[in-house]
């Protein structure tokens, strides 16, 4: 058994860094970033060509193909939960508040998000429809705000593929990561 393991290993490993890569510069090529997917599919290919290479030398090792499929698995997995940490991009909510709706947006403004509001007709009454477009690394923050206000309101999240201008937060203050909560934000007008 002596190295037998090392080949299976090294396939495993790489092919968990292809489709890693290969997961994200998707993605990046949804949101636009050209020069990033560009860079990534290189070092993706060029890794894909050492493992694939070395799956069709031993075809006859179960372990190597065995290897290259869970590498595989893995790199999915991996690809999305990297994508979600790099929480890259905006995200639209749309809020429907049939209560007053007038804390809730003091709040988010407060945090540094651009809010628009308006007054719509739903199914059972008078609505409030709250929108914003925010940093998508801020949801999860701003969710607890919406939950805070009321817990069973309705949302939307949307993808948000561009934007020509608005405001938005300047940055994120490192106290800020422990509760989403706090405020603490200034926020500017960007042009995309």
């Amino acid at each position: 058994m002596d190295g037998a393991w090392v080949l299976p290993v090294v396939i495993f490993l790489a092919e968990a860094v292809v489709v890693t890569t290969s997961t994200i510069r998707v993605i990046f090529i949804s949101r636009g970033k050209r020069g990033l997917a560009a860079i990534l599919g290189f070092i993706e290919i060029s890794i894909w060509l050492f493992a694939i290479s070395h799956v069709m030398r031993n075809l006859d090792n179960p372990w190597c193909m065995l290897a290259f499929a869970a590498g595989f698995t893995l790199g999915n997995y991996l690809g999305v939960t990297l994508e979600r940490q790099m929480a890259l991009g905006k995200t639209g909510l749309r809020l429907f508040s049939r209560r007053n709706a007038s804390p809730l947006i003091k709040a988010l403004r407060a945090r540094g998000f651009g809010v628009t509001s308006w007054q719509a007709a739903g199914l059972e009454g008078s609505v409030e429809v709250i929108q914003t477009v925010i940093p998508r690394r801020d949801q999860h923050a701003a969710e607890a705000l919406i939950h805070l206000h009321d817990p069973s309101m309705f949302y939307i999240v949307e993808e948000i593929y561009g934007t020509e201008s608005g405001v938005f937060p300047a940055k994120r203050p490192p106290e800020d990561v422990k509760s989403p909560l706090k405020s603490g934000y200034h926020t500017e007008d960007v042009a995309a």
